[in-house]
């Protein structure tokens, strides 16, 4: 895990105009094959948390999980990692939203679309709906934020809300609750309640 946090940093640090070295290195170090290009670091530990439930050691495997911080970036990280860059095959999760900017990016890098794996709105409302929102309440519970919750829902521009999307208004209210939940809530998941993006990327792999 710290050579492919390194090999995460090396590689943030090249997309932002640094040297191309000490990602090259570490690619081949750690026998890279895949890139998984992600948004940012909420989906991140939700692949990782759902490789760790299936006994998956992806950096093992030569799978290099890249939080881009943001969509946008997705084809400057492609340019570097794909067929033009160091030449892994590349794959990913997005928001549905942000689905033009991964088409645009990777055909720019003359990469394939075919393993980009959309979800509808975002990833924590394939969570959300996955788990229900009386699952979700429970965590909160178990994490002592459950009167946090109730705080927030009694908040003015939540009333008449569905409680999906107050839920998932609530996780992006706090700096770091999306990254911590997005662990827990895929650690909470039924084994055959994995949203299907998540479980077919991670099928992928």
């Amino acid at each position: 895990m710290a050579d492919m946090r390194g090999f995460q940093d090396a590689v943030a640090r090249w997309a932002a105009g640094g040297p191309d070295g000490p990602a090259r290195d570490l690619a081949e170090s750690l026998g890279a094959r895949t890139a998984v290009l992600l948004e940012g670091l909420s989906d991140l530990a939700a692949v990782e948390a759902l490789a760790a439930r299936r006994g998956r050691d992806l950096a093992a495997e030569g799978v290099c999980v890249v939080p881009m911080g943001g969509a946008m970036s997705v084809g400057r990280y492609a340019g570097l990692l794909g067929p033009s860059g160091l030449g892994l095959r590349l794959t990913g999760l997005c928001d549905e939203g942000e689905q033009g900017f991964y088409e645009r990016g990777l055909t720019r890098a003359q990469a394939s679309l075919r393993d980009i794996y959309v979800c509808t709105a975002d990833l924590e409302d394939e969570l959300i709906r996955a788990l229900g929102t009386a699952g979700v309440e429970e965590i909160f519970r178990a994490e002592g934020e459950f009167r946090a919750w109730q705080t927030f829902q009694r908040q003015p521009a939540q009333h008449g809300r569905p409680r999906h999307q107050q839920v998932r208004r609530f996780l992006g209210t706090k700096k770091g609750r999306k990254i911590r939940y997005g662990r827990l809530l895929v650690e909470a998941l039924a084994p055959d309640r994995t949203p299907p993006p998540l479980d077919g990327l991670l099928a992928s792999l």
